[in-house]
């Protein structure tokens, strides 16, 4: 009997150790050429996400000078439905958080293409010194980016249900006035 396989025995698993036995520091000529192929590119979508921040922060500085004429036209045009809301408090209020808004987006871009840029940059720093110390940074601006963009999954996903609320509510309160 001892020498039957058993079929009701247990699996066994492999024994996997926690850290690697041996960490190679070497990178093939193929992932060399991918990251050197990236690079431009990373460097490019990093400017022009600055570009983009600046320009969407400016958006709302630009907005500024204009809330006076918006709120006088809200005051000029209650006879379209809905908008007697805006003749009160409640316009001011909207402007003032649309100023609020583009400006905040516009930083909130800044950092995505800090770290992009960031990355391409080491990359690149990595590819002519030969440096382990620019690869590690590369990756570490690689990881921020990452959790950055995660986070601010998580903090979009918390807000979708208190839009959807807030939606129903200026439908409902639309609808009744």
């Amino acid at each position: 009997m001892s020498d039957e396989v058993n079929p009701y025995k247990s699996p066994g698993a492999a024994v996997v150790p926690e850290k690697p036995l041996a960490i190679q520091g070497t990178l093939t000529e193929t992932m060399l050429a991918y990251l050197k192929g990236a690079t431009p590119w990373l460097r490019l979508v990093g400017i022009l996400g600055f570009i983009c921040s600046g320009f969407v922060a400016l958006t709302g500085f630009s907005i500024l000078p204009f809330i006076s004429i918006v709120n006088r036209a809200w005051t000029e045009i209650p006879e379209i439905p809905g908008f007697e809301l805006f003749n009160g408090a409640f316009g001011p209020v909207f402007n003032g958080s649309m100023v609020v808004l583009f400006i905040g987006a516009g930083v909130l871009l800044f950092f995505p293409s800090l770290y992009i840029f960031r990355f391409g940059e080491k990359i690149r720093g990595y590819l002519r010194t030969g440096a382990d110390e620019e690869l590690e940074l590369a990756f570490r601006n690689n990881k921020s980016l990452w959790k950055f963009a995660g986070i601010l999954c998580i903090v979009q996903l918390a807000f979708f249900p208190l839009l959807i609320i807030g939606s129903i509510i200026a439908a409902l309160v639309v609808a009744f006035s």
